[in-house]
C-alpha cells in the first residue's frame, strides 16, 4: 500500500495558563471568607471525580490545607456516579491512578456506594447522593468545566454535573441517566444541581478550565448561589480554549488511546463530531469518514466505553476491556452503542489498512490522515501531505517535522504521536 507522506505539526493557539497553582488556589479561598463559613470540628467532604485534570493533586491539597487551617476536617469522597466498575474499591482504584490518595493528599478517602434520598425532580424520581456526603458538615464541590459529550446547554460538564451525576454514585446516577433519555441532560442536570444546592450543605466549588495543551488556564473559587452563572461563563471560556481538530474533512482519524481519564466517552464527542446518544443531533463538523483506536489508557482501568465510537480497532485493546465495568457504565448511562466492540486486528498495521480500504475513491497516498494522542492533548498532532496543502497559509498550524511516509514497526505497530 503507497501509505501518504506525514508531518508533525503543532497549533499555535492562544492558550493562557496558570503557572502559580498554589498560589492562585490560595487568593481563590482567601476570597471566599471561609473563616466566617466554617466551624470548629467541622466535618467537609470533598468531591473527586474520575477525569485526569491537570494539577488537580496540587489543588486538592490547597483546599484541604486551608481547611485544616480553619480546624475542620476534610475528607475526600469519590464522585463519578458509578466508574471504577461501580463499587467503592474500584472508585479507590480510580483515584489512586491519578494520584489522589489518603497519603498524598493528606485527608482521608471515603468511598461507599451508599446513598440516600433527600427529594424527587419533577418527573417523579428520587434525587440520591452519596450517604457520607448527605451527613457532612460541608461539601466542597470541584470539577474540570468543559463541553459535554453528549449535548448543549447553558451548563454541560461541570460543578452541576458533579453534584447531579457523581454525587449520585451508581443508583443516583442510574436516576438521573434515565431521565435525560427523554426530557434531555439540558434541563435534568441544572433541575438536579438546584435540588442537591437547597438541600445539601455544599460550601463552595471550584471550577477548572484548561487549555489546548491539557494546562490550567482557570481557577475559580464560587459560592453556591453563584453555581450556575459562574459556570456557565466559565463553560463560554472552556469552549474557546479546547481543544479541536484543524480539519472538518478528515478521511481517517487515528487515536493512540482512549479512556475515561481523557474524556466520559473515552474519546471527546466534541472533537471526532459523534454523539451517538438518544434524541441528541449529531455535529455537523468535523466529517470524519474513519475512526481507528490503537490503545485504552491504564488509568481507564478496563473501561472502554466509547469504544462503539470507532470503526476499527486491535485485539490489544479488545483483550484489555473489563466488559463488566464498560457495561455497568454503558448502561447506567443509557448508552449502550458506546459499548459496542469495533472490528478488530491483530495490529496497528492491520487496522489502519483496513480503514484505507473503506474510505471510498480515495487513493491511500491522497488520504486526509489525521493522528493523534487522545482527544484531549491535542497541541502536537500528525498529519498527511493531502492536509499539509490545506494548512499552509493559516499562522495558527506550524510544521514540526517532516516524519516521511506513514510507517510501521517490524512487528506492525505505529509509533505513537
Amino acid at each position: 500500500m503507497n501509505y501518504p507522506r506525514m508531518y508533525k505539526i503543532r497549533q499555535m493557539i492562544d492558550a493562557p495558563r496558570i503557572d502559580f497553582i498554589e498560589e492562585k488556589m490560595a487568593a481563590e479561598l482567601d476570597a471566599l471568607n471561609l473563616k466566617d463559613r466554617i466551624k470548629k470540628g467541622s466535618r467537609i467532604a470533598i468531591t473527586a471525580g474520575s477525569r485526569g485534570i491537570a494539577n488537580i493533586d496540587l489543588i486538592y491539597k490547597q483546599i484541604i490545607l486551608r481547611l485544616k487551617q480553619l480546624q475542620a476536617d476534610p475528607f475526600i469522597i469519590p464522585a463519578m456516579g458509578s466508574h471504577g466498575g461501580g463499587t467503592a474499591e474500584g472508585q479507590l482504584d480510580v483515584l489512586k491512578s491519578l494520584n489522589i490518595t489518603e497519603k498524598s493528599m493528606g485527608a482521608p478517602i471515603v468511598s461507599s456506594m451508599e446513598v440516600v434520598e433527600i427529594g424527587t425532580s419533577s418527573h417523579g424520581f428520587p434525587v440520591l447522593v452519596d450517604k457520607t456526603a448527605a451527613s457532612a458538615d460541608g461539601i466542597v464541590v470541584v470539577n474540570r468545566i468543559k463541553p459535554h459529550t453528549e449535548f448543549e446547554g447553558p451548563v454541560e460538564s461541570g460543578l452541576m454535573k458533579m453534584m447531579a451525576i457523581g454525587l449520585g454514585k451508581h443508583k443516583g446516577c442510574f436516576q438521573v441517566h434515565r431521565q435525560t433519555v427523554n426530557f434531555g441532560y439540558r434541563n435534568i442536570i441544572p433541575e438536579i444541581g438546584e435540588i442537591i444546592l437547597k438541600t445539601l450543605p455544599i460550601l463552595f466549588g471550584v471550577g477548572i478550565v484548561e487549555n489546548i495543551y491539557d494546562e490550567t488556564a482557570i481557577i475559580k473559587a464560587i459560592l453556591p448561589d453563584r453555581f450556575f452563572e459562574s459556570e456557565k461563563k466559565l463553560l463560554i471560556k472552556a469552549k474557546t480554549y479546547m481543544a479541536r481538530l484543524p480539519f472538518d474533512k478528515i478521511d481517517i482519524l487515528i487515536l493512540d488511546e482512549i479512556g475515561k481519564n481523557i474524556s466520559g466517552t473515552g474519546m471527546d464527542t466534541n472533537v471526532i463530531g459523534r454523539i451517538m446518544f438518544v434524541g441528541e443531533k449529531e455535529p455537523e463538523s468535523p466529517k470524519i469518514t474513519r475512526i481507528v483506536v490503537l490503545g485504552l489508557t491504564k488509568q481507564a482501568h478496563g473501561n472502554a466505553v466509547g469504544i462503539g465510537l470507532a470503526d476499527f480497532t486491535t485485539q490489544n485493546v479488545i483483550n484489555n476491556i473489563d466488559t463488566f465495568a464498560m457495561a455497568t457504565n454503558a448502561i447506567t448511562a443509557m448508552t449502550p452503542e458506546k459499548a459496542r466492540l469495533p472490528i478488530s486486528f491483530p495490529t496497528d498495521e492491520a487496522a489502519i489498512n483496513a480503514a484505507f480500504q473503506t474510505i471510498g475513491a480515495v487513493d491511500p497516498e491522497n488520504a486526509r490522515v489525521v493522528h493523534i494522542k487522545n482527544t484531549l492533548e491535542m497541541g502536537e498532532i500528525t498529519i498527511s501531505h493531502a492536509l499539509k496543502k490545506e494548512m499552509m497559509n493559516r499562522p495558527t498550524l506550524k510544521i514540526v517535522q517532516d516524519l516521511g511516509p506513514l510507517a510501521f514497526t517490524d512487528k506492525g505497530r505505529l509509533l505513537p504521536v
